[in-house]
């Protein structure tokens, strides 16, 4: 496939700006992200380049910042193993659960040994927002527990918590793209209770769920809660992430108007995890 590569640079360079950033262009279309000391490499199919969209983008952009950008035509070639090879690295959560891909040779011994080939989706385990559910999930009891993972991307969580024997698991990605590689990344762990669909909340039916796991943005989550919180047994538990630390009172009085309880919340470098019990 042909991609453009984009190159923003921002004043400020802060990473809490080039986090916005990359979430809104992932909206239009853009599928990876390298950070740059000072701004952003994104990479976009061809098909999907727009100039006007990106401006129009930036002309709306949320924060206080200065923001230019210029792009290159890249050659026509399998950048998807171009950018396994040389930006995903492996990774240990809690010292217990290593998340690697298929050409990573890794030594030692792990409770949870997880085998990822992410083609560009998002959900390595390496964002702040995964690796909070990731520790959350394994530090839970889901012997049997149905489990919900919306948003699933790569279907990093929904594997591991078919290691943690939790059964059984539905998986929901709205990405096509997305969905394709969850289906890879499912086979190649052998996670087959593994139920994957494609498309949002509008697919959760009559089945009920103990846990639901959602890591998506601020906005959708808002959105959204109701119908998760429809499809969630008593006594079950969400636990969502894909925002801030000063975005938890808009999602709590959501999940309170819905007769949820807050439990409570996990921070890293400013991104949460939130718990909530109904």
């Amino acid at each position: 496939m042909q991609y453009i590569q984009v190159q923003f640079n921002s004043v400020p360079g802060t990473e809490i700006i080039t986090d916005i950033l990359s979430a809104q262009l992932a909206e239009i279309g853009f599928e990876s992200f390298v950070s740059l000391e000072g701004g952003l490499e994104a990479y976009v199919p061809a098909s999907l380049f727009s100039a006007d969209l990106i401006d129009e983008l930036l002309s709306n952009f949320p924060m206080k910042a200065v923001i230019t950008w210029r792009f290159n035509e890249m050659e026509d070639k399998n950048w998807n193993e171009e950018w396994e090879k040389n930006y995903f690295e492996p990774i240990v959560i809690d010292d217990v659960c290593c998340i690697h891909s298929s050409f990573h040779h890794l030594e030692g011994t792990f409770a949870y040994r997880i085998l990822i080939d992410p083609k560009m989706a998002f959900g390595t385990g390496h964002h702040q927002t995964t690796g909070l559910i990731l520790s959350e999930i394994l530090s839970m009891n889901l012997m049997q527990r149905s489990v919900l993972d919306m948003g699933c991307g790569t279907a990093l969580l929904a594997i591991l918590a078919s290691m943690k024997k939790a059964d059984p698991i539905t998986a929901i990605d709205i990405d096509v793209w997305a969905y394709n590689n969850a289906l890879e990344n499912v086979q190649l762990n052998g996670t087959d209770n593994i139920r994957l669909l494609q498309g949002g909340a509008e697919l959760l039916g009559d089945e009920t769920f103990d846990v639901i796991l959602a890591n998506i943005n601020r906005n959708i989550l808002l959105r959204d809660i109701p119908s998760y919180n429809a499809v969630l047994n008593k006594h079950g538990m969400i636990i969502m992430s894909g925002f801030y630390k000063e975005d938890i009172p808009s999602i709590r009085v959501k999940c309170e108007d819905e007769g949820l309880t807050f439990s409570h919340f996990a921070e890293k470098d400013q991104w949460v995890a939130v718990t909530f019990v109904k």
